[in-house]
């Protein structure tokens, strides 16, 4: 179907499972992790204690309870053995880690509460002024008498929301972080379980407003999901104009090799690199990849590379994962750096579905 159709489903194990259609398209899928994983996923919150520094590395080991650990670059002016609030901000290999902050945020549909960061502002998509009036009219009303150190952004999908939606959503959301914020238990202890994947789906793809939310039983079938995860899983990705990317994953880095098929053009290199540049943020989220990515470009004049870096960096923003763009190496390649704060795909999925 055309527009976007959001699928709330579970996998065939119970787990929660979310996927966003575009014109038909996979877009983004979000997968709850096995609960074997355990509970340090993306967006949970502990009441940590803070363990020894760690010589070279900038930080510290922080105890999140039950033999669970997080690493905390933070920690500076923090004595071992105290009690520090943290949040679980990425994703690790299995035996490590997770990186955990203390700049803590309390997310919600419509709202981010932000503790230690004083302010009420809308976020600037909202184009419209007297829609974004209003909702800072509904969002000082539900954060009258808060802490002078409790902030709050109002998200973008405000735009298309009732006044009385907007304050009921920030007070539960301002609520519920000064409960947090006051917990004085005995550390370590989890506070707040990471959000599912209907929630996030529900949180993170409310703007723009989706054309279809199927939330019945079987939605992966009747959205044709499933077969568009299969193919998400495999390494080739399709271009307009005939030309493809391989996507593919080794213990280092990530690998993409652009190809012109085809194409034997004199502008084939150029019309090749552009759309693979548009369009692999978007594949390597629905992926799952991050970490260190290093892509080899379709054969293309030096000239060419101002032109290719802004539709990297414009097709960067328009993702909005943390990604920097590291530069070209000898070789012509372009290497980028891409924060890790989900899992891979294929490892969420290998052992509910193993034949896709």
């Amino acid at each position: 179907m055309k527009g976007r159709a959001v699928a709330l489903d579970a996998l065939p194990d119970g787990r929660r499972a979310a996927a966003l259609m575009i014109d038909g398209r996979l877009a983004d899928v979000l997968v709850d992790a096995p609960e074997a994983w355990g509970p340090a996923q993306p967006g949970a919150i502990f009441l940590g204690k803070l363990g020894r520094p760690m010589k070279g590395q900038g930080g510290a080991i922080v105890d999140l309870g039950d033999g669970r650990t997080g690493f905390l670059r933070e920690s500076k002016g923090l004595a071992p053995g105290a009690a520090v609030l943290v949040q679980v901000s990425g994703v690790v290999e299995p035996g490590k880690a997770p990186p955990v902050s203390r700049r803590i945020l309390f997310k919600s549909r419509h709202a981010i509460v932000t503790p230690g960061s004083a302010g009420i502002n809308v976020s600037r998509r909202v184009r419209d002024e007297a829609a974004a009036d209003a909702a800072l009219e509904a969002g000082h009303a539900a954060m009258a008498g808060a802490g002078d150190d409790l902030g709050l952004i109002l998200r973008s999908s405000v735009a298309a929301a009732e006044p009385q939606a907007i304050h009921d959503d920030v007070a539960a959301t301002r609520a519920l972080a000064e409960t947090i914020l006051a917990e004085t238990g005995p550390a370590p202890q989890l506070l707040l379980d990471a959000p599912d994947a209907h929630l996030q789906a529900w949180r993170d793809w409310a703007e723009p407003a989706p054309d279809l939310v199927d939330d019945a039983r079987g939605a992966f079938e009747r959205q044709g999901v499933w077969d568009a995860l299969a193919q998400a899983l495999g390494p080739r990705v399709a271009l307009p104009g005939g030309a493809d990317m391989f996507i593919e994953p080794t213990r280092a880095l990530v690998a993409v090799d652009v190809n012109t098929r085809g194409d034997t053009s004199p502008a084939a290199g150029l019309k090749a690199n552009v759309a693979a540049f548009r369009a692999l943020p978007g594949a390597l989220r629905l992926r799952g990849l991050a970490g260190q990515v290093t892509v080899d470009p379709a054969p293309y004049p030096k000239r060419e590379r101002s032109q290719l870096e802004q539709v990297m960096r414009g097709a960067l923003r328009a993702d909005g994962a943390e990604t920097s763009l590291a530069g070209w190496t000898p070789l012509g390649h372009l290497e980028l750096q891409r924060k890790r704060d989900r899992h891979p795909l294929k490892e969420l999925l290998k052992d509910a579905l193993p034949d896709l």
